[in-house]
């Protein structure tokens, strides 16, 4: 693998799955990984706060035998208080891996050519690779595959829904995006997820009709309509997006065992209903100790080849 884990793009298909395989390795014996990242430590650099993040990161480098050191949004001050190089420079010293939680895209991407340790890519406005690897390993573990299942996003073009789309490419997966107009996702990445899935058997849709995308779908996908950043936005969202809420309604149009997904947090009675979210179709919770999973692997994988500063 690259040095550095910034998107499923770069990962190969042999990758893609390596990561898979070794998330339920992890999962199924965790104590058989318990020491593998012994002594070694992981600078977390947040400008975005997050549960999850900070929690399976955390407790992933503890679970592997390492430690994990949180940066704060006044800590660092991502290219405010010194560049994003010397950022790079000072923690490469100190530390055996970066895991960064940013704003826009390009902080990570200098970052991880300025560093000379791996750096993992915890969520940009562009990306949010992690999440989508542990929600693909949440599909495999309740629909025992991954290259005959249809996922369908409702809702915004964003984040999470680019590194859906580029792990449904590397899996063989379909995956349909029902999206408002003006809200579709990046071009960019839409053009890597059709290169990624040449071979795979990859289909993809982007429409602007719920009921077309969730029809035939094994899992149906739903995100906030309103991000950290979009807050001026959100009555003109809510007037927006209100036709692409994920309810029973909609449920209905998919095969009759599909599964809901969010990557949380989630307001109930917008993106989703309670009657959606509470049922037992919900595998929310899954996908997010899941997060703990996918990620000790990433860190294994990126952070295991070397020796500790320890």
């Amino acid at each position: 693998m690259n040095k550095d884990f910034i998107t499923i793009h770069d990962l190969s298909r042999y990758e893609f799955h390596e990561l898979m395989d070794l998330t339920k390795d992890i999962k199924d014996d965790p104590e058989k990984y318990r020491k593998r990242l012994k002594n070694q430590i992981l600078a977390m650099v947040f400008e975005k706060p997050s549960l999850r993040t900070r929690m399976t990161f955390e407790v992933g480098m503890i679970e592997l035998g390492g430690k994990a050191i949180y940066l704060s949004p006044n800590e660092v001050q991502v290219g405010k208080r010194e560049t994003v190089e010397d950022i790079a420079h000072n923690l490469e010293r100190w530390v055996d891996g970066i895991m960064i939680r940013t704003f826009a895209h390009d902080n990570i991407l200098r970052l991880a050519k300025a560093a000379s340790i791996p750096v993992i890519n915890a969520l940009t406005d562009l990306l949010h690779p992690c999440q989508a690897m542990a929600d693909f390993f949440t599909l495999i573990e309740h629909k025992g595959g991954l290259n005959k299942v249809k996922l369908a996003w409702s809702g915004d073009g964003n984040n999470v829904c680019h590194s859906l789309m580029l792990a449904a490419a590397k899996a063989g997966a379909a995956f349909a995006a029902a999206v408002p107009q003006g809200y579709e996702p990046d071009p960019e990445i839409v053009r890597w997820a059709r290169e990624d899935g040449r071979e795979t058997g990859f289909e993809l849709l982007i429409t602007h009709d719920p009921a077309e995308a969730v029809a035939g779908a094994d899992a149906i996908y739903a995100d906030v309509w309103t991000s950290m950043g979009q807050e001026a936005e959100k009555d003109e969202r809510l007037r927006i997006f209100s036709p692409y809420q994920v309810n029973d309604a909609l449920m209905a149009k998919a095969k009759p065992d599909a599964v809901f997904m969010h990557c949380l947090p989630a307001h109930r009675g917008e993106e989703v209903t309670a009657s959606v979210f509470d049922s037992p179709r919900s595998i929310v919770f899954d996908q997010a100790e899941n997060r703990l999973h996918a990620q000790k692997a990433i860190m294994l994988t990126l952070m295991g080849k070397k020796e500790s500063h320890g």
